[in-house]
């Protein structure tokens, strides 16, 4: 294995300069994530970064309907495959950060595939799988409701669509339950039964699908009625969904863990500790999104987030707040009423999901409240429940039956009570003030006697559903429905404030590295609604916002013989700004996309029970334009026009992310332009062989052809340079220092380590402005002591020190990356 200095932590193994995302799946296994490990190590990458590797549903193309967690995902080649890329990576220099989902596994039609869920069908609570489940077994019977009928049972089986066979199961000889491709276990001694008695006697009970949004007695994944919660605070089913991950990571193969959605899980904290227990603290980061200033626990044994919050800050300091007025204008018009403000969509969004998304969810706590409260007035605390709901600014707080509060997450609550309290009528605040005790587990004098398992249950489910009613009801919601600048609708995004300066920026970065300095940082995920450079590119709206209102107005009326009257203003913006970002994009994409978008908003249509009409005019409307050759004039004329801006936010933002303090990661292909949308496009394929040419032309020492070329030669010395020098960028004594500019259209900050800083990079901001005021001039970056060269120069610029011309820096490029010489 090619030696490489490294820092180690406090598990013996390397902390991670870099990671790189693989998306492993049938078509893009690990052996094909082998062969391209020579080329991810030659970026300067330390560790690959895969997709949930657990044996997953058949076709799956993203890893987190796991199905069994004893094997790994035999369409991508199974064990034998992983233990090759294990080889491979090793003998690259890269070690391994696998994805980890520990809140839910999937309910496949063929529902043997997983034996943990058929064992539970099977045998009800006498199954030894019934503690793996998040199950409320004290409705429907004690049954388990399996929602997946096309109409009512008394139909489908009038129809004869339900049948009886005894060649199912995992070894074809069990009798079940056959529902067209959905097969379930027939219960021990019923097998005789008449066809009507069977079902009735099964430990589940099939219903028509609808039934699910309200009755369904089983935690799920957000809204996804076929990923079932698992209770991995249970010890032995942790064992059990852990034992292969924890194998491989004892031998070596796996060297660290991102965490999916732990804010699912009913103790987060507990889980990482239990893990961190078990891997003798490894590298592993969670998933958890962080609204406005909120910190991750400091008691959460883990070294931080997978980098949303860093995403938000290195785009608010490139997107620029000249446009802020005219946004609004813009907005104003194309928007429908009552939806100006962005606070005003998310209230109504989450009132929505609260009333019907997580109805089921509602419908759970209602029935703890009642049997802890039954003399309450319970009308009045569903609504006092839905109020609290909806005012949690985040997406959970952090309280643990039975043991002391944080003072930081009873003044989430306490918040988020006030913010009830204005939502609901007078005559409701008594009840606010009951639901506001039970959630926090305070006392209540009216409690029943030996309510003491559901007030706990119910103190935890409350913080479980507050995840969900976040996410979908403003990140699936209303960022689709209100589009002001849509490039700032990200996960864990703050559209409503689109910029900080320098300052607010360094202040950030000294904070993650006072707190988290192993954090991970992004630009891109799997989850991400745009990619890192169509978001590039949408900067350039608010730095330009008279430009593009002007363009914008220009457009719609190029295209006003593709618009039915149907296809409502806010739409239609939100297309526009999609073209731009994503051009060139072909119909069959921007069709994918915008069915998504008008079905996520619900406004218009939805899911469930959408509207035809409409669907068909807006996606008429969206290829027509695309395919349109005066309205590819007009998009390639502003892209043209504000090339210089685009290129600085494409690169800048990249190279911020790589030096910011944390573990940035690369997602796949996203070394070279990455303009692709919401997933599934963002899932693509990767042309690796056009990165390898384009890499060794560039280390050959080939000039840059395109922006492609310079982003990966931008990335490619950054990554390097963190690899080459771990002490200053992931070591105990690591440093950050902002760098003071004579111009506000620069910033700049310093790495180092206990010796002084060794790497400088300073980006450009605003571009188009710059060079409308002449460029920089005369303006100079204060640099530290020593002799600095520009690694990504191909001008014979010299050597830089103390008071730095920015244009002899930026001679080559909007950016700069320099490297302490003595």
């Amino acid at each position: 294995m090619p030696s490489a200095p490294v820092v180690v932590g406090a598990s013996g193994r390397a902390v991670p300069t870099s990671t790189y995302r693989l998306q492993v799946h049938g078509g893009f296994g690990f052996d094909a994530a082998a062969e391209q490990t020579a080329y991810i190590a030659s970026l300067g990458v330390s560790h690959l970064y895969l997709s949930p590797v657990l044996q997953p549903a058949p076709g799956s193309t993203h890893g987190y309907d796991v199905v069994d967690h004893g094997r790994l995902n035999e369409e991508a080649g199974g064990r034998e495959a992983f233990d090759r890329l294990v080889l491979a990576a090793h003998a690259a220099g890269l070690g391994i950060v696998v994805d980890v989902v520990p809140n839910h596994m999937t309910v496949p039609d063929v529902t043997w595939r997983n034996a943990a869920l058929w064992s539970l069908l099977r045998e009800g609570r006498e199954s030894a799988a019934a503690r793996w489940f998040d199950v409320d077994w004290d409705v429907e019977d004690g049954r388990v409701l399996m929602p997946v009928l096309g109409s009512s049972l008394d139909e489908v089986l009038a129809a004869g669509e339900l049948t009886v066979a005894t060649d199912g199961g995992a070894a074809g000889d069990e009798t079940v339950l056959r529902y067209y491709d959905h097969e379930y276990p027939v219960a021990p001694g019923t097998e005789g039964l008449p066809l009507a008695d069977l079902v009735a006697a099964q430990h589940y009970r099939l219903t028509f699908w609808r039934d699910g949004a309200t009755d369904l007695n089983y935690r799920r994944f957000f809204d996804v009625t076929t990923l079932k919660a698992v209770r991995v605070e249970d010890p032995e089913v942790f064992e059990a969904t852990h034992a292969l991950l924890l194998e491989l990571y004892r031998d070596g193969s796996i060297d660290g863990f991102r965490i999916d959605h732990p804010d699912g899980l009913a103790d987060p904290g507990d889980y990482l500790a239990r893990l961190a227990d078990e891997t003798g603290d490894a590298w592993v980061v969670a998933e958890k999104i962080l609204e406005g200033e909120e910190q991750l626990p400091e008691s959460w044994r883990c070294a931080g987030t997978t980098g949303y919050d860093t995403l938000l800050r290195v785009q608010q300091a490139l997107t620029s707040s000249a446009g802020d007025e005219v946004l609004d204008r813009l907005w104003a018009e194309h928007a429908p009423a009552g939806r100006g403000a962005l606070e005003d969509v998310v209230l109504e969004s989450k009132q929505l999901v609260v009333e019907t998304v997580q109805a089921a969810e509602v419908n759970r706590l209602m029935r703890l409240v009642a049997a802890i409260v039954p003399g309450e007035n319970l009308d009045a605390l569903r609504r006092s429940l839905g109020a609290l709901l909806v005012s949690m600014d985040r997406y959970r707080a952090y309280l643990v039956p039975g043991q002391a509060a944080d003072d930081e997450q009873v003044a989430v609550l306490d918040s988020a009570v006030s913010r009830a309290r204005e939502l609901l009528d007078p005559a409701d605040h008594d009840a606010l003030a009951v639901m506001d005790r039970l959630v926090r587990g305070g006392h209540l004098p009216q409690a029943q006697v030996g309510a003491d398992a559901a007030r706990a249950e119910l103190m935890v489910r409350f913080q479980q559903t507050c995840g969900p009613v976040m996410a979908k009801g403003i990140e699936d919601t209303a960022f689709y429905r209100w589009s002001r600048l849509s490039g700032a609708n990200e996960v864990g995004g703050h559209p409503s404030h689109l910029s900080i300066d320098a300052d607010a920026f360094h202040a950030f970065e000294a904070r993650q590295l006072s707190t988290w300095p192993t954090t991970m940082t992004t630009l891109t995920t799997h989850d991400t609604k745009r990619s890192e450079d169509v978001r590039a590119r949408l900067m350039t709206l608010a730095e330009s916002a008279d430009d593009w209102s002007r363009w914008a107005h220009e457009a719609s009326d190029l295209a006003a013989a593709h618009r039915s009257s149907l296809v409502d203003r806010a739409t239609e913006y939100l297309v526009w700004q999609t073209v731009l970002g994503a051009w060139p994009i072909t119909p069959d994409r921007i069709e994918t996309y915008v069915l998504k978008a008008v079905r996520e908003a619900k406004d218009h249509t939805a899911w469930v029970d959408g509207d035809a009409d409409y669907e068909a005019a807006v996606v008429g409307f969206a290829r027509a334009v695309v395919a349109d050759a005066a309205i590819a004039r007009h998009v390639e004329t502003w892209l043209s026009l504000h090339a210089a801006s685009v290129r600085a936010n494409v690169l800048g933002q990249k190279l911020l992310q790589l030096v910011a303090v944390g573990v940035p990661d690369v997602y796949q292909g996203a070394e070279l332009q990455a303009l692709t949308l919401v997933d599934p496009d963002n899932r693509g394929s990767v042309d690796y062989a056009d990165r390898v040419d384009r890499l060794a032309r560039l280390d050959a020492g080939e000039r840059s052809r395109d922006l492609d070329d310079e982003k990966l030669l931008v990335t490619a010395a950054a990554l390097r340079l963190r690899r080459d020098l771990p002490e200053s960028v992931v070591g105990p004594a690591s440093n950050y220092a902002g760098l003071d500019t004579s111009s506000s259209h620069a910033l700049a900050l310093a790495r180092g380590d206990a010796s002084g800083a060794q790497l400088v990079a300073v980006v450009t901001r605003e571009a188009d402005r710059l060079a409308a005021r002449g460029g920089l001039g005369d303006a100079t970056v204060s640099l530290p002591d020593g002799e600095w060269r520009n690694v990504l120069s191909n001008s014979d610029s010299g050597v830089f020190t103390g008071q730095a011309a920015l244009t002899d820096l930026l001679v080559d490029l909007p950016v700069a990356l320099l490297v302490r010489t003595s």
